[in-house]
């Protein structure tokens, strides 16, 4: 089998600049002539062998990075985007993507803002309540949209607030995180209460009074106290990181603002280089981790997903929240399986059946529509109100990663991995989803030409050619 040529001119030349060398000082250390350096940096030739090596060796690059990130991100998000209707006539090759992609990534970028501005003011147009409501009529991607896109593209690792949250978890004693968070607020004069009625966190600065509610769970309550600490001791670190970040609107920074404070917590509880360790030790049992960390099972997924530190990763994995309706509402990929920016999750993916078997770890080996493999781990992980006649928030969560990595998981365990037949066929989203007699599809594809005959009737009303 002919081995795949890489091409990262993008990777390269960004690397290139980041450690502040021109293109005859960085080939000099690679061990390259400038006109091969330079045809490399535009993708007119792949990486050769020696650059890796190259780059590993000289400068200890993590090489895995050079045919991951951003790339393949950006290829499904086009894709995602070209399927819209509006470009049914003019649908450019997979082939021009993958290009745009790897050589003109800002363009690539600014044409997904624009799709999203114009899918914005589309939207609007379509429901005349909405219309009539807004005032305003901008056409910038929606605050929320552009934190998620943030961390998507930060790969859903921040290293400065990783390595600070580490930081203060290494400062515990033998009473753990807890009693250490706990102590640190009350150094600074707060004062801590814990009422049945109170909301989930409510921090009065006047009085320096923080409230939280006796209804949550342990692991729960130790994160908020986590996210206390992040809002009050780390408020310049968060603060550079927003400016750096660079958002649209003071929305969208104030709720990237909380996003990293979350995601100081999260690694305040479970710090990288234990949690990494613990991972590796216990094949990713979840239920263990939760344990051995004093942390949810969603905690623990969602972490497990962030673990890209350059020079000591953990196993790439997907990680999603969907509700009941199948709305994504938390996603995140370091894999090239890419969700739905717009809409649901297919519904062939055992996430949706979580719901159905609360309680319990539901396995699944898919297939995505480009032939890559992975094996999908899904449970509900619902919230109870804490008293009756409070509402319950119902989710699902759903972690996975290649089935390479299946051996290194204890859900791998007993699996018929070599069997094409135990993989079932999922999919991005129906419209861009090139599978011909998916019996669960909602939309046909859009890349697809379709024939309609009034005669037959099959599983569905029309046959993809």
């Amino acid at each position: 089998m002919a081995t795949q040529k890489l091409y990262a001119g993008a990777k390269l030349r960004e690397t290139r600049l980041r450690l502040e060398l021109t293109q005859k000082e960085f080939a000099a250390k690679l061990g390259v002539s400038l006109p091969y350096l330079n045809q490399m940096e535009n993708n007119n030739r792949p990486v050769s062998t020696t650059v890796v090596l190259a780059l590993a060796q000289e400068f200890g690059f993590d090489v895995t990075e050079l045919s991951t990130g951003d790339s393949e991100r950006l290829v499904s998000d086009m894709r995602e985007a070209i399927a819209d209707p509006v470009f049914a006539d003019n649908m450019p090759p997979l082939a021009d993507l993958r290009l745009t992609a790897s050589n003109a990534p800002a363009l690539a970028r600014a044409f997904l803002d624009l799709h999203r501005a114009y899918r914005q003011t589309h939207e609007r147009l379509a429901s005349l309540d909405e219309a009539l409501g807004r005032e305003d009529s901008r056409t910038q991607p929606s605050p929320w949209d552009e934190v998620r896109d943030f961390f998507h593209y930060c790969d859903n690792y921040i290293d400065a607030v990783d390595r600070a949250a580490e930081h203060f978890s290494d400062q515990a004693g033998p009473g753990g995180i807890r009693l250490h968070a706990l102590k640190t607020l009350k150094s600074t004069g707060m004062t801590i209460h814990f009422n049945d009625k109170a909301k989930v966190r409510s921090f009065d600065p006047d009085n320096r009074t923080l409230t939280l509610s006796s209804r949550m769970a342990p692991e729960t309550q130790t994160f908020q106290l986590l996210l206390q600490i992040a809002l009050m001791q780390q408020d310049k670190l968060l603060e550079a990181t927003l400016d750096f970040a660079r958002f649209q609107s003071e929305e969208a920074r104030a709720i990237a603002k909380i996003g990293l404070a979350n995601y100081f917590a999260g690694a305040a509880l479970m710090p990288y280089g234990a949690f990494l360790a613990a991972a590796q030790d216990t094949r990713h049992d979840l239920e263990l981790l939760s344990h051995r960390f004093g942390a949810s099972i969603e905690q623990v997924a969602h972490r497990l997903s962030t673990l890209q530190r350059p020079g000591a990763k953990g196993i790439p994995f997907f990680f999603v929240r969907v509700d009941q309706a199948g709305t994504i509402t938390k996603r995140h990929s370091a894999t090239r399986l890419q969700f739905a920016r717009f809409g649901g999750a297919c519904p062939l993916w055992n996430v949706h059946r979580a719901f159905e078997s609360p309680g319990r770890f539901l396995r699944q080996l898919a297939e995505t529509p480009d032939g890559v493999r992975y094996i999908s781990l899904a449970r509900d992980v619902s919230k109870s109100g804490g008293s009756f006649g409070a509402p319950v928030r119902r989710f699902a969560i759903s972690l996975g990663c290649e089935v390479r990595h299946a051996a290194d998981l204890v859900y791998g365990d007993d699996l018929d991995l070599n069997n094409p037949l135990a993989y079932e066929p999922i999919g991005i989203s129906c419209r861009i989803c090139d599978r011909t007699a998916c019996h669960q599809r909602s939309v046909p594809p859009l890349e697809r030409r379709l024939s309609i005959d009034a005669n037959e009737r099959d599983l569905l009303p029309y046959k993809v050619e």
